[in-house]
């Protein structure tokens, strides 16, 4: 007998057999160890950058450079291992993700200076991916449940559920134990998680083959590469030396104008490696237009809310003067809200349809950042503005790759959830810039004692991260009603 995952054609006797749903769990257990390890990875060190500074012996203001690195990275490798696993499996890739992350994270173990340690953070980006893969496997292995879109929503919320508590774990773990272990020591911890998670997928998950056809579009690949670089590197570049210069400028723009050639390539090509007529499905356009948009806030707006916390009012007339472990509540506060957004997700979904749920999560994300333009005052004001917007940002986190992947085929379902990261990425990338010229005005990034940046820059990060959101819900209003749904989902509720 078939096996549903290498025979998903066979659909007529699936409503009836539990079988695909069950194996789904076992998978998704297994699949959960990654996202604990993914979150160790996105909480564990933020508390501790200014340590890894002193050990390292750089200026804290050096620190923005492992970001840029790993965002580089990241937009680049996700369209590259998306089509992988479409082509060798999602589980191959996934493996050699999890070793590239893991060869990263033992390189900051040893790291002997900025340049080896901003390479080893710029390798373990590769774990950018794992959540586009594992939400593929698991609309893979759905196949013919008659459920599938539903099953794999269940199981996105499930991962980013893990995903966002084991951040809360990772960033208490890190400053628990950052004055009792070396620096070395301590890198070394989620060093041995990734490299355990490597031991998990071998074992846990099945290797189902890749059912795309074709090759890698390595001329495609150089071309988005250098778009994006120039691009991205002209976003860093004036991140570093403001708006006034010439040459970021001149990045951005070469960057985009180097999108045209790549999109007609693309195009013409039998197998591209970004399908840009899939992307542009009335189905598909949406969902990866509200991952760019979303990006804005959940990549770029972090570090301008830290820095607005811990800002002295008495002193500069607006802030909360918040000390270090305030700012690690106000960020335990949103990530448990994150994880609440993605756990009630399937809720939502069944009551407002999957559309309607990410519909709904849009909007309170632009709710919860525009609330900060009148509401900024105080702590409880904080912590109600980061609680609304966890909300929806968490359900977007889960949503956004099982609804690219309903809306794909199911020989692109790889490439559909890795461009959800990819375009979240830049969105991010360029947000980080703008929010970074906008806060630039009269101080800098690094913290009030090196100046302050102004409230109307501050003010500026809430109503573009609220505007942006707001488009994102409009944008999903112009998909069709039913597109991110499984056909049994659209009839009659009984």
């Amino acid at each position: 007998m078939s096996d549903p995952v290498s025979d998903p054609v066979r659909t007529p006797a699936a409503p009836h057999r539990p079988h695909p749903a069950h194996g789904l769990a076992v998978i998704v257990g297994f699949l959960v160890c990654v996202e604990i390890a993914s979150g160790v990875l996105q909480g564990f060190y933020t508390p501790i950058f200014s340590d890894i500074a002193d050990h390292l012996e750089i200026a804290d203001a050096d620190v923005n450079w492992f970001e840029a690195a790993q965002l580089i990275v990241s937009a680049l490798c996700v369209p590259l291992l998306a089509r992988l696993g479409d082509l060798a499996g999602h589980k191959k890739v996934l493996l050699l993700s999890t070793a590239v992350t893991a060869l990263g994270s033992w390189i900051l173990v040893f790291a002997p200076s900025f340049t080896t340690f901003l390479i080893g953070w710029a390798i373990q980006g590769a774990y950018v991916v794992w959540l586009p893969l594992e939400v593929a496997i698991a609309y893979r292995r759905t196949a013919g449940s008659g459920h599938q879109a539903r099953l794999t929503r269940r199981a996105a919320a499930i991962l980013v559920g893990a995903l966002e508590l084991s951040v809360i774990v990772g960033a208490l773990t890190s400053g628990a134990l950052v004055t009792t272990l070396s620096i070395p020591a301590l890198l070394s911890l989620p060093a041995i998680v990734v490299t355990v998670v490597l031991v998990v997928i071998w074992f846990g998950i099945e290797d189902a083959p890749g059912i795309a056809t074709g090759g890698v579009d390595w001329p495609g690949f150089g071309l988005i590469t250098l778009a994006l670089g120039l691009l991205m590197g002209g976003l860093v570049v004036m991140r570093l030396e403001g708006p006034g210069a010439l040459s970021p400028w001149l990045l951005v723009l070469a960057g985009l104008l180097a999108l045209w050639p790549f999109a007609r390539y693309e195009l013409a090509h039998p197998e591209p490696l970004v399908d840009v007529r899939l992307l542009a499905e009335h189905r598909q356009w949406p969902v990866q237009l509200t991952a760019f948009l979303f990006g804005m806030s959940v990549l770029g707006a972090q570090i301008p809310l830290s820095t607005f916390a811990r800002t002295d009012p008495d002193v500069h007339g607006y802030g909360l003067g918040a000390d270090a472990s305030f700012v690690s509540t106000l960020i335990g506060v949103y990530v448990v809200f994150l994880a609440i957004g993605a756990f009630t997700l399937p809720l939502t979904a069944r009551l407002l349809g999957a559309r309607g749920s990410l519909v709904l999560a849009a909007l309170l994300v632009s709710l919860g950042y525009g609330l900060w333009l009148p509401f900024h005052d105080s702590t409880s004001q904080a912590l109600l503005n980061m609680a609304i917007a966890g909300l929806g940002s968490g359900a977007l986190v889960a949503a956004l790759p099982a609804a690219a992947a309903a809306a794909a085929p199911p020989d692109r379902t790889g490439f559909a959830t890795g461009m959800t990261n990819a375009t979240k990425t830049v969105g991010g990338a360029l947000a980080s810039s703008i929010f970074a010229i906008a806060l630039s005005s009269t101080g800098s990034l690094e913290g009030p004692e090196k100046g302050a940046a102004p409230l109307g820059g501050y003010l500026t990060v809430w109503a573009v991260c609220s505007a942006a959101a707001l488009l994102a819900a409009l944008a999903l209003l112009t998909a069709p009603k039913h597109a991110f749904s499984d056909r049994s989902d659209t009839g009659p509720r009984g």
